[in-house]
């Protein structure tokens, strides 16, 4: 069975037998991988029955190397789509493809620089000495911003074919990963915990697993996407500060390679470096955005000659669904916070 397609169902029978199915509105939202903890949020509200509480049924589809959930969103088959960060919405403007972003579940994205322990590579500028492993879209993307922000050099960069070992085998390098992932696998195959450079930490401030939708649903459909919206919210904020082995279990089944050490290790970091939780979600409630960071990172994307010229940011997103604290109420019945 291709498990990239496995859909998970968010039943009315979740909610204690107060709802009927046929009263629900079924949705589906595509994610951009495979089941993981960075989609936690959305598996809790599957799992408790937070979506079907106010008239969803969700059916989550996981993406990966051979879904285009993105495709599928456009072509009308899916409701709700995940989104990277907003490299990708400013390319739909660009477009002219009428999408909008109604939520970012994370306030960071998780990309990160590693690097050796006791090699004198522990700050940023200590990084412009060394080869970097980078990828092909990281080089397009957040590279061109280093580059244009603070100096690195090009030659610096050598390809990053997701495989750690040379970078394992070169104290003297770095390389790219998610703060929620590659660490793991470099403290379990290389036995050392690597210094971690997170780029929203050094001023790269996308907004990540970003929730889109086409404008048309968010104009015709204004209660649907405030319950998504909504039901994610306070699924994040159950998954990352309550029992969330409900959860867990539905992404550990349908993604059979994962395991509960990752998870539990995903979860930790995304505590750790406020990946969901900082910044204005912390008042505005998680999901949060504002015109000022859209503004913020479309100029740094202009400078850096990642992003054109022109584009109308603020036709890319609304803030209609969100900064209304919802969720808030959860996290301090929960952290007492």
């Amino acid at each position: 069975m291709d498990m990239t397609r496995i859909f998970i169902l968010a039943l009315a029978a979740a909610t204690a037998g107060t709802a009927h199915a046929q009263d629900l509105t079924a949705v589906t939202f595509g994610t951009n991988w495979l089941p993981q903890a960075e989609h936690g949020g959305y598996y809790q509200s599957v799992a408790d029955g937070t979506y079907a509480a106010c008239g969803l049924d969700v059916t989550i589809a996981p993406g990966g190397p051979q879904v285009n959930n993105r495709a599928l969103l456009l072509a009308g088959r899916i409701q709700f789509h995940m989104g990277g960060n907003l490299l990708q919405a400013f390319n739909a403007a660009e477009q002219g493809i009428p999408l909008k972003v109604v939520a970012a579940h994370f306030q960071k994205e998780p990309q990160v620089l590693m690097t050796h322990p006791d090699q004198g590579l522990d700050t940023w500028d200590s990084l412009k000495t060394i080869d970097l492993l980078i990828g092909e879209n990281g080089f397009q993307s957040y590279y061109q911003w280093m580059i244009s922000e603070y100096g690195f050099s090009a030659d610096q960069r050598k390809p990053y074919t997701f495989n750690p070992a040379p970078f394992l085998a070169n104290p003297r390098s770095g390389q790219q990963g998610y703060v929620t992932s590659e660490p793991y696998a470099i403290e379990t195959q290389g036995g050392f915990k690597p210094v971690i450079f997170l780029l929203a930490d050094y001023g790269f401030d996308t907004y990540a697993t970003t929730v889109e939708v086409m404008a048309k649903t968010a104009e015709e459909s204004p209660e649907m996407v405030q319950c998504f919206v909504d039901g994610s919210a306070i699924g994040w904020y159950n998954y990352l500060y309550g029992d969330r082995s409900a959860a867990d279990a539905l992404i550990l089944e349908a993604n059979p390679e994962m395991t509960q050490a990752q998870l539990d290790y995903s979860v930790d970091k995304m505590k750790e470096y406020g990946i969901v939780d900082s910044g204005d979600a912390l008042e505005l409630g998680i999901g949060a955005m504002t015109d000022e960071r859209f503004a913020s990172f479309y100029d740094k994307m202009v400078a850096a000659g990642v992003a054109p010229k022109g584009i109308d940011v603020k036709s890319i997103y609304t803030l209609e669904f969100v900064d209304k604290g919802v969720g808030l109420d959860v996290k301090k019945a929960l952290t007492g916070e």
